[in-house]
């Protein structure tokens, strides 16, 4: 009973938003008769172009794209602060092309064997590990707005309002912008006295395990898939641009991965997946109900972007941002809410769990103590506080 208890919230934890959404989609069925209805409630579009990118970034990820560049540029760093720097600067801009959470799945691993080889104390990797992370989770969460398919919710959000890309970027430069200067003095202020030279492991990116990637870099097969693979990524993001047909895009993309490397099917997040179709359900059933209606269009006409934000607390902001994009035509106010809703809480941005899962795991197995939630709270409701202070002095 105990194992089957414990099985359940392993399950849980690490399905949170899925369950919670499924539930919550289930529930409002009882208020909204099932009915044809239903499918117009799903935007397929969104869910075309997410599944490709996911679709698109596994089979990088599975070319090991993003480990040889990774590796080829931390041998010529040997500082512990220029490392952290330089994997919070790379978090930053790649989330701005294939998101956050995949952006942090794909760094994460590597800036942790990277630190864990500088020859210095334990105390003090602990530190720079726990910072760094820290840091390189905020640069991914803040990176990824400034483009439509930097996170799920911009994508969503650049679809249901119907943005330029000029339009959508001009709403977040501003908060980009200081998000980098902000990340570089964290980093320049917090890891000032790991700025001199300790010595680095010296055989970082010499894994050549056939197994961990689908093609070996060198080979001719690899540069025709990786060439491939790049048009796939162009056709995606002309599709965002409204410049190819997402049926179209979507049908190109599948059969081309199908054929070139079919496993990459198995590294998408599906169940990032399910809980749009399940937060498409249940947005449209509450938008049918009434009370509920007014209720949520009464607190939206105060402050949409506080709502944003608070909401994202609780249910992270890529939930907040569909449900709430049912009750207002404010979508800039929106966009900004939810993109900043990200700081906060861990909760607030899903990719803040996946480093806080990856840093649990490196904890574990050094027997460590450290003060990471402290740490990651105090840093993002600061950075929460500085962004929310842009916003007011830009209206």
């Amino acid at each position: 009973m105990k194992n089957t208890t414990n099985k359940f919230m392993s399950l849980f934890k690490s399905n949170a938003v899925l369950i919670i959404s499924g539930i919550l989609a289930f529930i409002s069925c009882f208020f909204v008769a099932p009915s044809m209805d239903y499918i117009n409630y799903i935007n397929f579009r969104v869910l075309a172009i997410l599944f490709s990118l996911m679709l698109i970034v596994a089979e990088l990820v599975r070319l090991g794209v993003f480990y040889s560049l990774s590796a080829a540029l931390f041998k010529r760093i040997k500082c512990p602060k220029y490392i952290s720097l330089f994997l919070c600067f790379l978090a930053f801009f790649l989330s701005m092309l294939i998101t956050n959470d995949v952006a942090l799945v794909t760094l994460i691993p590597f800036g942790i064997m990277v630190i864990s080889g500088f020859k210095i104390s334990k105390s003090d990797k602990c530190k720079i590990m726990c910072l760094t992370m820290i840091f390189m989770t905020i640069s991914a969460n803040l990176g990824s707005m400034l483009t439509p398919i930097g996170n799920p919710q911009n994508l969503y959000l650049y679809t249901k309002y119907g943005y330029s890309i000029g339009k959508f970027i001009s709403v977040m430069f501003p908060f980009s912008l200081v998000s980098f200067i902000l990340i570089t003095l964290y980093v320049i202020i917090s890891l000032d006295k790991f700025g001199e030279p300790t010595g680095s492991i010296s055989d970082f990116g010499k894994d050549n395990n056939s197994k961990k990637y689908s093609q070996a870099p060198g080979d001719k097969r690899f540069y025709i898939n990786l060439s491939i693979t790049i048009i796939l990524f162009i056709l995606a993001v002309l599709c965002v641009l409204n410049v190819i047909n997402y049926k179209l895009m979507f049908i190109i993309v599948s059969l081309s991965i199908l054929i070139l490397d079919c496993k990459a099917f198995k590294e998408v997040d599906y169940s990032l997946l399910v809980t749009f179709v399940f937060f498409f359900v249940l947005t449209g059933n509450l938008g049918n109900i009434s009370a509920f209606t007014n209720l949520i269009t009464g607190i939206l006409n105060k402050n949409v972007v506080f709502t944003g934000i608070i909401s994202s607390q609780f249910i992270s902001n890529v939930p907040a941002a569909m449900l709430l994009s049912a009750f207002t035509d404010n979508g800039r106010d929106l966009l900004i809410g939810t993109n900043l809703g990200g700081l906060g809480t861990l909760i607030a941005s899903m990719a803040s769990l996946i480093t806080y899962r990856f840093y649990a795991k490196y904890k574990a197995d050094n027997d460590i103590s450290d003060h990471y939630l402290l740490y990651f709270t105090i840093v993002n409701i600061m950075t929460l506080i500085i962004l929310l202070f842009l916003h007011c002095g830009i209206n």
